[in-house]
C-alpha cells in the first residue's frame, strides 16, 4: 500500500470531530476515563414497496483488522500539528499530540460483538467497545463504516438467496460499486447469500473460485470483423471447454444464440467434455428460460444451467419464478425443475443495496466510570423510540418450544434469565406491554455476544467463509417464515428485561426531573 492510502485509511480514517472531541477529553482528564459505546443499528432496510423482517450481520472482521493495523503515525501527528482554526491558530496543541502519539493505538480497548453471519434485529447492541475513552471515541466512524454497509449488503443477499428458492447466485457488480466498496461488498455478498463472484481478488480473498461468462463485445467483435456468432462462441468454447457457460442474446436468443449454443455444446460432447450453461441478460427472462429448456432439453442438454441477469433483485426474481411455475405446464415443462435449474446473476441492485442505500447503524456511549463502576449514560429523545437502552449489556437470543427463535432479550450484564424462573420481555417503550414465558415454553436461551478483541489483539481465529455461512443458514433455518417474507415480513420482538426497563425508566424520570428544576430557576 502507497504511503497516501495508509495515510487515508490509518487512524485518519475517521470524522473531524472525532479528534476535536479527544483533545477535549484529554484537557479535561477524561481521555483515559472507561466507557462503554454500543453499535446497534435502528431499523431493517426498507426498499420502498418492501422490507425485510431481518438483517444478517457483517463487516466485523474487518473492523477488527483496521483496528489491529490502525496506530498514530508521525504522519498523522505531523499533519494535525498543520491544521489551524478560523482566527490563524493551531487546532491541536503540542501536549494532546503528544499524548496522541503515544497513546493512539487499539490497544486498550476490548470488544463483545455478535459474530459475522447471524441473523440481527434493531436496537440490539451488536457491537459493544469498552475502553478509554477518547479512544473508543475515535473509532466510531470506523465502527460505522465497516458495519453499516456491509451488513446492508450481506441482509440484501440473504434476501435475494430466499427469492431463488436456493438456487446459485452469482455477484457481479463491481462496475457498478462505488469504487474500492466493491470489495467490501463483495465479502458481504459472500457471507449473505451469493455463492460465487465475479471479482476476482476477494473471490481468492475468502475461499471462493471466482465465476463469470463472457461479454457481448466478445460476439460483436467476431461479428465486426466478417465472423459469425457461432465463431465467437466455438472460439470461447475452445479456450475454456470445461466451463463454457455462453451469453446467447447479443443476435437473436431463440432463433440463433440458442441454436448456436446447442451446437457448439454437441462439439464439446463428441470432445469428452460437459458444457455447462447459457446465459440470458435480455428480454422477459421467464418466457426466454422456458423456451432456452425446450430447445436445450430437446438436444439432449437437460443438465445444462440456465444463468438468468440483468436488473434483478429479490422481488424481480420472484416475480421470474412465479411466472415460470404458472407458464412453464402450458408448454410442457417441468416448472419445478426448471426453478432448481436456474442460477441468477446479480449487480447493480445488490452491491448497492438498491431501494435502500444506507443502513441507520448508530455508535452510542452507554455507560462511563465513576469511583470504579459504570454508571449508565443516557441520550434522551423526541422519539421514545430513540431514547437509548443505557449501561453495561448484554444480548440472548430466546428460543420457544418449538425451538424458534421468538424474542431477542437486552438485559444488564450481570442478569442470568432462565432457569426455573419465567422471563418477562419488556416492550421497549410501551410499560404495559410485557409477555411472560415459562420455563417450559423455552427451549434454549442463546448468550448472543462474544469477546473478540482484547489489547489490540483478535481473541481466536477469524472465522471463514464457511462458517459465516453456516450460522446465517442456522438461525434463518430457527426463524419463523413470516419474520423471512420478502413483503410485510411479521415483526420479530425486541425486548429489555424487567431490570433494564426500570434502570432506564428511573433514569429518565430523574434527567427530566433536573431539566424541569433547571429551567424553574
Amino acid at each position: 500500500m502507497s504511503s497516501h492510502r495508509r495515510f487515508i485509511e490509518g487512524l485518519l480514517f475517521t470524522d473531524f470531530y472525532q479528534l476535536t472531541m479527544a483533545q477535549l477529553y484529554f484537557h479535561h482528564g477524561l481521555a483515559e476515563r472507561r466507557v462503554q459505546f454500543d453499535y446497534f443499528f435502528r431499523s431493517h432496510p426498507h426498499y420502498g414497496e418492501h422490507s425485510a423482517g431481518y438483517s444478517i450481520f457483517a463487516g466485523l472482521e474487518w473492523l477488527l483488522d483496521w483496528m489491529r493495523e490502525t496506530a498514530a503515525t508521525s504522519e498523522d501527528v505531523a499533519y494535525l500539528r498543520s491544521l489551524k482554526g478560523a482566527a490563524g491558530n493551531r487546532l491541536f496543541d503540542e501536549g494532546f499530540l503528544d499524548w496522541l502519539s503515544a497513546n493512539g493505538t487499539m490497544t486498550g480497548l476490548t470488544i463483545r460483538a455478535v459474530p459475522e453471519g447471524r441473523v440481527v434485529h434493531p436496537n440490539v447492541p451488536l457491537v459493544v467497545v469498552d475502553g478509554p475513552l477518547a479512544m473508543a471515541q475515535l473509532i466510531e466512524t470506523p465502527v460505522l463504516n465497516h458495519l453499516n454497509y456491509q451488513t446492508l449488503v450481506a441482509t440484501k443477499a440473504s434476501r435475494i438467496r430466499e427469492a431463488a428458492l436456493g438456487a446459485p447466485i452469482l455477484e457481479f457488480g463491481m462496475r457498478r460499486a462505488h469504487e474500492r466498496g466493491a470489495n467490501a461488498g463483495t465479502r458481504a455478498a459472500l457471507i449473505g447469500g451469493a455463492d460465487f463472484s465475479s471479482n476476482i481478488g476477494v473471490s481468492g480473498l475468502m475461499g471462493v473460485r471466482p465465476k463469470g461468462t463472457h461479454a457481448h463485445s466478445m460476439v460483436q467483435a467476431f461479428l465486426a470483423l466478417g465472423g459469425s456468432e457461432l465463431d465467437a462462441f466455438r472460439a470461447f468454447a475452445d479456450l475454456y471447454p470445461d466451463d463454457c457457460v455462453l451469453l446467447v442474446d447479443t443476435i437473436d436468443t431463440l432463433a440463433s444464440g440458442i441454436p448456436n449454443a446447442i451446437r457448439v455444446f454437441e462439439d464439446l460432447r463428441k470432445g469428452g467434455h460437459i458444457p455447462r450453461g447459457i446465459r440470458l441478460d435480455s428480454g422477459d427472462l421467464a418466457y426466454l428460460a422456458i423456451q432456452a429448456a425446450i430447445q436445450l432439453d430437446a438436444a439432449g442438454f437437460e443438465e445444462v444451467s440456465i444463468v438468468l441477469s440483468n436488473n434483478l433483485d429479490e422481488l424481480v426474481i420472484w416475480q421470474i419464478v412465479t411466472q415460470i411455475r404458472e407458464e412453464a405446464p402450458r408448454y410442457g415443462v417441468d416448472a419445478g425443475r426448471l426453478v432448481r435449474r436456474l442460477a441468477h446473476g446479480v449487480g447493480t441492485a445488490l452491491i448497492t443495496s438498491t431501494g435502500d442505500s444506507a443502513l441507520d447503524g448508530v455508535y452510542k456511549l452507554v455507560a462511563i466510570d465513576e469511583g470504579g463502576r459504570l454508571r449508565p449514560a443516557i441520550k434522551l429523545s423526541e422519539s421514545q423510540a430513540k431514547t437509548l437502552n443505557p449501561g453495561d449489556k448484554k444480548v440472548w437470543r430466546i428460543y420457544d418450544r418449538r425451538n424458534k427463535a421468538t424474542a431477542d432479550l437486552i438485559g444488564l450484564a450481570d442478569e442470568r434469565p432462565g432457569g426455573d424462573q419465567p422471563i418477562v420481555l419488556c416492550h421497549p417503550t410501551d410499560q404495559p406491554r410485557r409477555r411472560r414465558l415459562a420455563a417450559e415454553d423455552v427451549s434454549e436461551i442463546e448468550a448472543l455476544h462474544q469477546e473478540v478483541f482484547v489489547d489490540g489483539c483478535r481473541v481466536g481465529e477469524p472465522p471463514d467463509l464457511e462458517t459465516m455461512r453456516a450460522r446465517r443458514v442456522a438461525d434463518l433455518d430457527r426463524l419463523d417464515p413470516g419474520v423471512k417474507r420478502l413483503m410485510n415480513p411479521h415483526l420479530y420482538h425486541v425486548s429489555l428485561s424487567e431490570r433494564l426497563w426500570e434502570s432506564k425508566h428511573a433514569l429518565v424520570q430523574r434527567l427530566r426531573s433536573e431539566i424541569m428544576s433547571g429551567a424553574r430557576e
